[in-house]
């Protein structure tokens, strides 16, 4: 289930595990009560061990932290095939978008969300439409926001802290497939285990179908939208002794999608042979546009775990690379766009990512770290354009082609020390300082305090504020002056020749959060935050590829308040989150040539909107075990993205409200000692609801994207 978790350090504290598990002990073992004694292997006792001392490297001191289980993952109508986006939409302050624009955004932030797996912080990949993560690894799930800890850089809107599956408890695994509508097929599987002192946990998945991102109509299916996305996972560690582990983690993705056309369209450019836009003539079909996009990723982790004496340290040496490569329609493209551009780009990043902590006495915990990364990125583009004028007409109805490559090496250094201070039994505070320096298109660095403070009031309310300076870096695959120059004379070339590099995202935040334990089984929370922005970053779409590109505001702020609630009593599990939020930025300064010159010249001088700012977010859901059977319902509302409206401000109204109900049913057959059949059927959309992600008018907005319309799956899972 979804629940709330913010833990002072009394509850993190190892000397306070032991403590707690004897008191269970003693309570079992009371008078009058035979205790059969149980022997453990040592693989899973060494396991446990040396999990409390990771979760000891990892402080969530006056952060707001929402946990998520395996009954909140198993009551969502696909369970474990639940896209890894949609599963974060039921966490507060998370809002949905389209793929080619984000997907998810928390908090108002684009993007900015770090990724950790067991520990290690994975390197950022190349924004496409699909995700390298799959809910299938998930044995648990943390979600950090507010103002982190010094520990936590970089990227800040939020962190997704994920838990994997391991095969030192027992041995088992799963193989499943999902089908439904739209010619899905998703087979997947789960093995996990071990031996002696090995364990290991390896899934994977294969999904096919007809609808791969979102529908630029107002239809129940889109044409030319087919996919295919393969994502496997794997996590093997070996147990050195009692205090002593070597993991080896990796993970790849592959996909591939179509870009969905958009019927009747006008031809904008005259292209021999098939359109003369002077004589309405245009023998080629908006409906016949042949697009579609590849993206991979892949990475690999090898960490060295151990606990010595008042010491926990985990070091990681890691490796990551990702492709995105877009196709034109060369015809299409230059007869509705006047361009046709084969892009790709790669990143490649190599690191190092060392933590540690030191228990000095029972009042303080130091912990500090490190993390170095060397990023390789390579931008190659091959464009088809026509030739224009001095006021950007097209001069020529023949195309012809440049070449625009550029590649970088860039370096990210990051420095930590904080220390955890139990003023009292029920006052925590944690401060500390971070440096960050960045050397790539920008050559930045920052000194960054931190502080957090926690006071469990009583038993059942919590307390907690901070404050954290933040330093954001932009992406490194940027493009620089000298591609803007290539375009000149071309209907490529923009309306403003400067565009200055993208800076790094400086920002003051504060938050304050309470939650208060109601009743034994009924928990609420609520958070407010606000902050204080300079160059702040977004990205869009800017042109026919369906590729993000990040410019910078000089200054903006955002606020919000978040309400929270989660239930589980017996056989029900139900929460929900209600978010206010709104951001804006002023004076684009980087980037500047990807706008148009009125838009520039008024964002210079007001506030706007960013574009993928949503005021009010709601999720819910309820589920129900009976038997063998369980039941369940979720909903997502939102009060739409921003729209620019014909004569309007940039980002001054906003999309039609949309509201969205899901539904699943589970049954379990139970057969032999370990094994059972699970059963799923899901209905996505259930009152088939037409509403508007995207209009195609905003800042760095493309085509039109629609959610999608009422889906049903059914699957099949064995597990032994």
């Amino acid at each position: 289930m979804l629940s709330f978790k913010r833990r002072p350090l009394f509850l993190l504290l190892a000397g306070l595990l032991p403590q707690i598990a004897m008191a269970e002990t003693a309570a079992e073992n009371s008078p009058g009560k035979t205790v059969e004694p149980e022997t453990l292997p040592t693989v899973q006792v060494t396991a446990q061990r040396l999990k409390s001392a990771q979760i000891r490297l990892s402080p969530s001191v006056g952060t707001t932290v929402y946990h998520v289980d395996r009954s909140l993952i198993d009551s969502l109508g696909q369970g474990d095939s639940t896209p890894f986006d949609q599963l974060l939409l039921h966490l507060p302050g998370v809002d949905a978008d389209s793929k080619g624009s984000g997907s998810i955004h928390v908090r108002d932030d684009h993007g900015n969300v770090q990724y950790r797996v067991d520990g290690v912080q994975l390197p950022d990949a190349i924004s496409g439409f699909g995700s390298m993560f799959d809910t299938r690894y998930i044995n648990s799930m943390d979600f950090l926001t507010g103002a982190l800890p010094a520990q936590y850089g970089l990227h800040t809107a939020g962190v997704v802290d994920i838990h994997t599956r391991t095969g030192d408890i027992e041995p088992g695994g799963s193989v499943g497939i999902m089908v439904g509508s739209h010619d899905t097929v998703q087979p997947s599987f789960s093995l996990y285990g071990g031996s002696g002192r090995v364990s290991y946990f390896l899934t994977g998945s294969n999904l096919q179908s007809s609808q791969g991102i979102e529908n630029p109509q107002a239809t129940s299916t889109a044409a030319h939208d087919e996919t295919t996305q393969s994502r496997v996972f794997g996590n093997v560690q070996y147990f050195v002794d009692d205090s002593t582990r070597v993991g080896l983690m990796f993970g790849a993705y592959r996909g591939r999608y179509q870009i969905p056309t958009n019927p009747d369209q006008d031809a904008a450019f005259s292209l021999n042979g098939y359109s003369d836009v002077s004589n309405g003539v245009n023998n080629f079909s908006s409906s016949e546009v042949d697009e579609h996009q590849t993206e991979t990723s892949r990475f690999f982790a090898l960490s060295l775990q151990r606990s010595v004496g008042d010491w926990d340290y985990q070091g990681t040496l890691f490796n990551a690379a990702s492709t995105l490569h877009y196709y034109p329609d060369a015809v299409g493209d230059l007869i509705f766009n006047g361009v046709a551009s084969n892009s790709y780009r790669s990143n490649a990043t190599n690191g190092l990512q060392f933590d540690a902590a030191r228990k000095l006495n029972a009042q303080h915990t130091l912990r500090f770290g490190t993390e170095l990364q060397v990023v390789r990125t390579t931008n190659r583009n091959e464009v088809s354009l026509f030739a224009a004028d001095e006021d950007g007409n097209q001069s020529s109805s023949t195309p012809f082609t440049l070449h625009d490559d550029s590649s970088k090496t860039g370096t990210e250094e990051s420095l930590y020390a904080q220390d955890e201070w139990r003023l009292t039994p029920e006052l925590t505070l944690n401060y500390g300082l971070r440096f960050d320096h960045v050397n790539a298109y920008t050559n930045e660095q920052q000194l960054s305090p931190r502080v957090n403070i926690a006071w469990q009031a009583t038993p059942d309310t919590l307390l907690h504020a901070g404050y954290a300076r933040y330093f954001t870096l932009p992406p490194q695959e940027l493009e620089s002056q000298s591609a803007i120059d290539t375009y000149a004379g071309t209907t490529n070339a923009p309306a403003i020749s400067q565009s200055d590099n993208v800076k790094a995202e400086r920002t003051h935040y504060f938050d304050i959060g309470a939650s208060q334990k109601l009743t034994p089984s009924l928990t609420v929370a609520a958070d407010m935050y606000y902050k204080i922005i300079r160059n702040l970053i977004d990205e869009g779409q800017f042109g026919q590829a369906l590729i993000l590109s990040p410019f910078n505001y000089e200054k903006g702020f955002a606020r919000g308040v978040e309400l929270s609630a989660t239930y589980a009593q017996g056989n029900w599990n139900a929460y929900a989150n209600l978010a206010f939020q709104q951001a804006k930025g002023k004076n684009i300064v980087s980037g500047q040539s990807l706008f148009e010159a009125d838009e520039l010249a008024y964002i210079s001088n007001h506030y706007v909107n960013l574009d993928h700012d949503q005021t009010w977010t709601l999720s819910t859901g309820v589920s129900y075990r009976f038997g063998a059977n369980r039941v369940s319902t979720d909903m997502l509302f939102g009060t739409g993205m921003r729209a620019t409206p014909d004569g309007g401000a940039p980002n001054s109204a906003s999309l039609a409200d949309y509201t969205v109900f899901n539904a699943g049913y589970t049954h379990t057959w139970q057969y032999g000692e370990k094994s059972e059949v699970e059963g799923r059927l899901a209905v996505l959309n259930i009152f088939d609801h037409s509403y508007l992600l995207r209009d195609g008018t905003g800042i760095g907005v493309g085509a039109p994207q629609y959610g999608a319309r009422r889906t049903l799956y059914s699957g099949v899972t064995l597990k032994f």
